[in-house]
């Protein structure tokens, strides 16, 4: 499991690297796309970018003085897919519910006054 810096800058990468091709990325660029609260020096974006690479989430092909060449490997599809979509269905389920009894109440009220219709 990832941090929340980890996670962000990996989100970043996937974003910079599309289609899996290696693209070259200054660390400043990397940095400063992160939320200033989460910003971190070069040297921690090195050791999370050697951690991400050892979880076989990145791969690098060289690191110089300022600068990534790398990509993103497949692994990293488990780690940013959304997990809101199930918190959404444990919502949508009660409101169908509801407005499928509200309705049948609704009915059931309209029936019962036309029935009593002297």
């Amino acid at each position: 499991m990832l941090d929340t810096k980890s996670t962000l800058i990996l989100k970043i990468l996937q974003k910079e690297c599309k289609n899996g091709s290696y693209k070259i990325l200054d660390k400043n660029d990397i940095i400063s796309a992160l939320p200033a609260r989460y910003r971190c020096d070069t040297d921690e974006l090195d050791h999370i970018i050697s951690y991400l690479e050892r979880q076989d989430y990145v791969s690098v092909k060289y690191d110089d003085d300022n600068i990534y060449c790398l990509c993103i490997l497949p692994a990293i599809n488990e780690i940013t897919t959304p997990k809101k979509k199930k918190k959404e269905k444990k919502f949508l389920l009660p409101l169908v519910v509801f407005i499928l009894a509200f309705i049948g109440a609704f009915g059931g009220a309209l029936i019962a006054r036309l029935i009593k219709i002297p």
